[in-house]
Protein backbone atom coordinates (compact mmCIF):
# COMPACT_ATOMS: atom_id res chain seq x y z
CA UNK A 1 0.00 0.00 0.00
CA UNK A 2 3.19 2.45 -0.35
CA UNK A 3 1.18 3.57 -3.52
CA UNK A 4 -1.50 4.55 -1.56
CA UNK A 5 0.66 6.01 1.59
CA UNK A 6 2.42 8.51 -0.89
CA UNK A 7 -0.70 9.61 -2.48
CA UNK A 8 -2.52 10.68 0.43
CA UNK A 9 1.13 12.50 1.71
CA UNK A 10 1.14 14.30 -1.41
CA UNK A 11 -1.00 17.39 -0.24
CA UNK A 12 1.03 20.45 -0.27
CA UNK A 13 0.51 24.47 -0.80
CA UNK A 14 0.47 24.85 -4.56
CA UNK A 15 0.69 27.49 -6.81
CA UNK A 16 -2.58 28.96 -8.37
CA UNK A 17 -2.03 29.14 -12.46
CA UNK A 18 -3.76 31.24 -14.76
CA UNK A 19 -4.77 28.94 -17.29
CA UNK A 20 -6.17 32.02 -19.83
CA UNK A 21 -2.67 33.28 -19.53
CA UNK A 22 -0.67 29.94 -19.54
CA UNK A 23 -2.66 28.13 -22.31
CA UNK A 24 -4.54 28.76 -25.71
CA UNK A 25 -7.38 27.04 -26.08
CA UNK A 26 -7.87 26.00 -29.78
CA UNK A 27 -11.28 24.31 -29.60
CA UNK A 28 -13.30 22.28 -27.21
CA UNK A 29 -13.15 18.80 -27.09
CA UNK A 30 -15.73 17.36 -25.22
CA UNK A 31 -17.84 18.03 -22.02
CA UNK A 32 -18.19 15.72 -19.02
CA UNK A 33 -20.71 15.83 -16.53
CA UNK A 34 -18.13 17.40 -14.12
CA UNK A 35 -15.95 19.34 -16.35
CA UNK A 36 -15.07 20.91 -19.86
CA UNK A 37 -12.19 19.46 -22.09
CA UNK A 38 -9.81 21.54 -24.43
CA UNK A 39 -7.42 21.12 -27.15
CA UNK A 40 -4.80 23.55 -25.82
CA UNK A 41 -1.17 24.13 -26.86
CA UNK A 42 1.03 25.37 -23.29
CA UNK A 43 2.43 28.23 -23.52
CA UNK A 44 5.39 26.93 -21.23
CA UNK A 45 6.50 23.79 -23.44
CA UNK A 46 5.08 25.20 -26.82
CA UNK A 47 3.22 21.68 -26.38
CA UNK A 48 0.03 20.93 -27.87
CA UNK A 49 -2.03 19.07 -25.03
CA UNK A 50 -5.31 18.06 -23.31
CA UNK A 51 -6.88 20.35 -20.88
CA UNK A 52 -9.63 19.47 -18.22
CA UNK A 53 -10.68 22.06 -15.94
CA UNK A 54 -13.26 20.44 -13.32
CA UNK A 55 -16.64 21.96 -12.92
CA UNK A 56 -16.31 23.95 -8.99
CA UNK A 57 -19.43 23.39 -7.53
CA UNK A 58 -19.91 19.79 -8.83
CA UNK A 59 -16.60 18.99 -7.87
CA UNK A 60 -17.36 20.03 -4.34
CA UNK A 61 -20.62 18.09 -4.18
CA UNK A 62 -18.98 14.86 -5.54
CA UNK A 63 -16.20 15.10 -2.98
CA UNK A 64 -18.48 15.54 -0.45
CA UNK A 65 -19.97 12.35 -0.45
CA UNK A 66 -17.01 10.82 1.64
CA UNK A 67 -16.86 13.37 4.42
CA UNK A 68 -13.76 12.75 6.58
CA UNK A 69 -12.02 10.30 4.18
CA UNK A 70 -8.89 12.49 2.57
CA UNK A 71 -10.20 11.24 -0.58
CA UNK A 72 -7.98 11.88 -3.13
CA UNK A 73 -8.22 14.07 -6.02
CA UNK A 74 -8.70 13.06 -9.66
CA UNK A 75 -4.75 15.11 -10.55
CA UNK A 76 -3.38 13.39 -7.84
CA UNK A 77 -4.86 9.55 -8.56
CA UNK A 78 -3.95 10.73 -12.56
CA UNK A 79 -0.40 12.07 -12.59
CA UNK A 80 0.45 8.26 -10.79
CA UNK A 81 -0.76 6.64 -13.49
CA UNK A 82 1.92 5.29 -15.60
CA UNK A 83 0.67 2.51 -18.11
CA UNK A 84 0.84 2.57 -21.87
CA UNK A 85 -2.79 1.98 -22.31
CA UNK A 86 -3.75 4.77 -19.90
CA UNK A 87 -3.37 8.17 -20.57
CA UNK A 88 -0.68 10.16 -19.44
CA UNK A 89 -1.39 13.06 -16.92
CA UNK A 90 1.03 15.69 -17.29
CA UNK A 91 0.34 18.01 -14.42
CA UNK A 92 -2.67 18.65 -12.33
CA UNK A 93 -3.08 21.84 -10.10
CA UNK A 94 -5.51 24.79 -9.34
CA UNK A 95 -6.72 28.04 -11.58
CA UNK A 96 -7.26 31.26 -10.27
CA UNK A 97 -10.88 29.93 -9.61
CA UNK A 98 -9.57 27.49 -7.00
CA UNK A 99 -10.87 24.81 -9.91
CA UNK A 100 -9.16 21.57 -10.22
CA UNK A 101 -7.31 20.93 -13.25
CA UNK A 102 -5.28 18.48 -15.46
CA UNK A 103 -3.04 18.29 -18.45
CA UNK A 104 -2.59 15.75 -20.43
CA UNK A 105 -1.27 14.02 -23.48
CA UNK A 106 -2.86 14.53 -26.57
CA UNK A 107 -4.68 11.88 -28.38
CA UNK A 108 -5.33 12.25 -31.77
CA UNK A 109 -8.04 9.27 -32.84
CA UNK A 110 -11.75 8.27 -31.58
CA UNK A 111 -13.89 7.11 -28.94
CA UNK A 112 -14.49 3.47 -28.74
CA UNK A 113 -18.49 4.42 -28.43
CA UNK A 114 -18.01 5.86 -31.97
CA UNK A 115 -15.84 2.56 -33.48
CA UNK A 116 -19.03 0.66 -31.65
CA UNK A 117 -21.77 2.67 -33.54
CA UNK A 118 -19.66 2.20 -36.75
CA UNK A 119 -19.13 -1.61 -36.16
CA UNK A 120 -16.76 -1.23 -39.39
CA UNK A 121 -13.99 -3.19 -40.75
CA UNK A 122 -11.66 -1.35 -38.37
CA UNK A 123 -13.87 -2.51 -35.68
CA UNK A 124 -13.96 -5.85 -36.57
CA UNK A 125 -10.12 -6.27 -36.85
CA UNK A 126 -9.00 -4.61 -33.66
CA UNK A 127 -11.70 -5.79 -31.22
CA UNK A 128 -10.46 -8.86 -29.53
CA UNK A 129 -7.00 -6.60 -29.56
CA UNK A 130 -9.13 -3.61 -27.69
CA UNK A 131 -10.90 -5.99 -25.64
CA UNK A 132 -7.54 -7.13 -24.53
CA UNK A 133 -5.70 -3.61 -23.74
CA UNK A 134 -8.36 -2.28 -22.01
CA UNK A 135 -8.41 -5.27 -19.59
CA UNK A 136 -4.65 -4.43 -19.48
CA UNK A 137 -5.55 -0.75 -18.35
CA UNK A 138 -7.81 -1.64 -15.82
CA UNK A 139 -5.74 -4.39 -14.42
CA UNK A 140 -3.17 -1.68 -13.95
CA UNK A 141 -5.03 0.78 -12.10
CA UNK A 142 -6.71 -2.17 -9.65
CA UNK A 143 -3.08 -3.26 -9.15
CA UNK A 144 -2.37 0.56 -7.99
CA UNK A 145 -5.00 -0.27 -5.83
CA UNK A 146 -8.52 1.68 -7.28
CA UNK A 147 -11.61 1.43 -8.17
CA UNK A 148 -12.04 3.11 -11.41
CA UNK A 149 -16.08 3.71 -11.21
CA UNK A 150 -16.64 4.58 -14.58
CA UNK A 151 -15.63 1.74 -16.87
CA UNK A 152 -17.70 2.85 -20.62
CA UNK A 153 -17.00 3.13 -24.14
CA UNK A 154 -16.87 7.06 -23.85
CA UNK A 155 -14.00 6.49 -21.21
CA UNK A 156 -11.85 4.87 -23.96
CA UNK A 157 -9.87 6.66 -26.52
CA UNK A 158 -8.43 5.19 -29.61
CA UNK A 159 -5.55 6.89 -31.20
CA UNK A 160 -4.07 6.59 -35.12
CA UNK A 161 -2.83 3.20 -34.75
CA UNK A 162 -6.32 2.17 -32.69
CA UNK A 163 -3.88 1.82 -29.51
CA UNK A 164 -6.43 1.88 -26.77
CA UNK A 165 -6.50 4.60 -23.93
CA UNK A 166 -8.44 4.53 -20.58
CA UNK A 167 -9.39 8.55 -19.51
CA UNK A 168 -11.33 9.84 -16.61
CA UNK A 169 -10.77 8.96 -13.00
CA UNK A 170 -13.28 11.77 -11.75
CA UNK A 171 -15.03 8.86 -9.75
CA UNK A 172 -11.42 6.65 -9.43
CA UNK A 173 -11.85 6.35 -5.23
CA UNK A 174 -9.15 3.90 -3.38
CA UNK A 175 -10.16 -0.06 -2.53
CA UNK A 176 -10.28 0.39 0.81
CA UNK A 177 -13.05 -0.53 3.12
CA UNK A 178 -14.10 3.47 3.66
CA UNK A 179 -14.61 3.61 0.23
CA UNK A 180 -16.19 0.07 -0.15
CA UNK A 181 -19.05 0.98 2.16
CA UNK A 182 -22.44 0.60 0.85
CA UNK A 183 -24.17 3.89 -0.40
CA UNK A 184 -21.97 5.75 -3.05
CA UNK A 185 -24.17 4.99 -6.30
CA UNK A 186 -21.71 7.03 -8.63
CA UNK A 187 -21.21 5.81 -12.46
CA UNK A 188 -22.92 5.85 -15.62
CA UNK A 189 -26.48 4.48 -15.04
CA UNK A 190 -26.49 1.84 -18.23
CA UNK A 191 -22.81 -0.11 -17.11
CA UNK A 192 -23.89 0.16 -13.48
CA UNK A 193 -23.51 -3.83 -11.44
CA UNK A 194 -26.55 -4.76 -9.46
CA UNK A 195 -24.60 -4.18 -6.01
CA UNK A 196 -24.18 -0.67 -6.61
CA UNK A 197 -27.53 -0.06 -7.90
CA UNK A 198 -28.50 -1.53 -4.82
CA UNK A 199 -26.45 0.25 -2.95
CA UNK A 200 -24.51 -2.54 -1.57
CA UNK A 201 -20.62 -2.68 -0.32
CA UNK A 202 -18.79 -2.90 -3.43
CA UNK A 203 -14.96 -3.71 -4.71
CA UNK A 204 -13.09 -3.94 -8.08
CA UNK A 205 -15.39 -6.21 -9.28
CA UNK A 206 -18.00 -3.73 -9.91
CA UNK A 207 -15.61 -2.90 -12.69
CA UNK A 208 -15.58 -6.21 -14.20
CA UNK A 209 -19.08 -6.19 -14.51
CA UNK A 210 -18.43 -2.39 -16.32
CA UNK A 211 -15.92 -3.86 -18.30
CA UNK A 212 -17.94 -6.79 -19.44
CA UNK A 213 -21.07 -4.19 -20.88
CA UNK A 214 -18.18 -2.51 -22.53
CA UNK A 215 -16.98 -5.74 -23.95
CA UNK A 216 -20.45 -6.80 -24.91
CA UNK A 217 -21.35 -4.00 -26.45
CA UNK A 218 -18.37 -4.03 -28.58
CA UNK A 219 -19.44 -7.30 -30.56
CA UNK A 220 -23.34 -7.04 -30.38
CA UNK A 221 -24.23 -2.89 -31.05
CA UNK A 222 -26.50 -3.03 -28.18
CA UNK A 223 -26.37 -3.71 -24.14
CA UNK A 224 -27.48 -6.87 -22.63
CA UNK A 225 -30.43 -4.84 -21.38
CA UNK A 226 -32.42 -2.62 -23.22
CA UNK A 227 -30.65 0.91 -22.69
CA UNK A 228 -32.01 2.83 -20.19
CA UNK A 229 -32.37 6.77 -19.57
CA UNK A 230 -33.38 6.28 -15.68
CA UNK A 231 -31.48 5.05 -13.01
CA UNK A 232 -34.95 3.47 -12.24
CA UNK A 233 -35.06 1.88 -15.06
CA UNK A 234 -31.73 0.10 -15.41
CA UNK A 235 -33.28 -1.91 -12.41
CA UNK A 236 -34.01 -4.35 -14.80
CA UNK A 237 -30.13 -5.19 -14.51
CA UNK A 238 -31.52 -6.68 -10.91
CA UNK A 239 -34.69 -7.80 -12.24
CA UNK A 240 -34.41 -9.07 -15.80
CA UNK A 241 -31.47 -11.74 -17.22
CA UNK A 242 -29.40 -10.68 -19.60
CA UNK A 243 -29.48 -11.44 -23.26
CA UNK A 244 -27.18 -14.02 -24.00
CA UNK A 245 -24.35 -12.88 -26.57
CA UNK A 246 -24.45 -15.79 -28.37
CA UNK A 247 -28.11 -14.83 -29.16
CA UNK A 248 -26.69 -11.01 -29.80
CA UNK A 249 -23.86 -12.59 -32.07
CA UNK A 250 -24.48 -16.13 -33.45
CA UNK A 251 -21.53 -15.87 -34.95
CA UNK A 252 -18.98 -15.11 -31.66
CA UNK A 253 -16.66 -17.84 -30.65
CA UNK A 254 -18.23 -19.79 -27.56
CA UNK A 255 -15.48 -19.45 -25.11
CA UNK A 256 -15.44 -15.34 -25.89
CA UNK A 257 -18.88 -14.82 -25.65
CA UNK A 258 -19.05 -17.18 -22.15
CA UNK A 259 -15.86 -14.77 -20.71
CA UNK A 260 -17.89 -11.87 -21.77
CA UNK A 261 -21.59 -13.30 -19.84
CA UNK A 262 -19.35 -14.54 -17.01
CA UNK A 263 -18.29 -10.89 -16.06
CA UNK A 264 -21.73 -9.99 -16.17
CA UNK A 265 -23.19 -12.04 -13.22
CA UNK A 266 -25.50 -10.57 -11.21
CA UNK A 267 -23.76 -11.92 -7.78
CA UNK A 268 -19.98 -10.14 -7.47
CA UNK A 269 -18.71 -13.92 -6.50
CA UNK A 270 -20.31 -15.47 -9.55
CA UNK A 271 -18.03 -13.53 -11.70
CA UNK A 272 -14.40 -13.42 -12.54
CA UNK A 273 -12.08 -12.54 -9.13
CA UNK A 274 -10.07 -10.39 -11.36
CA UNK A 275 -9.58 -8.53 -14.54
CA UNK A 276 -6.18 -10.63 -15.69
CA UNK A 277 -8.88 -14.03 -15.25
CA UNK A 278 -11.23 -12.88 -17.77
CA UNK A 279 -8.42 -10.85 -20.21
CA UNK A 280 -6.82 -14.77 -19.84
CA UNK A 281 -10.00 -16.35 -21.13
CA UNK A 282 -10.31 -13.84 -23.83
CA UNK A 283 -6.86 -13.93 -25.15
CA UNK A 284 -7.29 -17.38 -25.37
CA UNK A 285 -9.92 -16.75 -27.49
CA UNK A 286 -7.67 -14.36 -29.75
CA UNK A 287 -6.94 -15.67 -32.97
CA UNK A 288 -3.79 -16.55 -34.39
Amino acid sequence: MKFLTSLFQFRKPVQKVDIARRFELVSRMGQGTMSKVWRARDGKTGRPVCLKVLDLEKTRKFEARFPKLNKPTEGEIAIKLKHPHVIQTLEFGLTTKNEQFLVMELIDGVSLSMLIDAQNEAMQRHRVRLMIELGEALSYVHKQGFIHRDICPRNVLLDRDYSLKLIDFGLTVPNTPPFQAPGNRTGTANYMAPELIKRQKTDQRLDIFAYAMTCYEMWAKRLPWDAAATLEAVMQHINAPPLELSVAVPTIEPGLAQAIMKGLAARPDDRWSSVDQMVSAIRACQPA
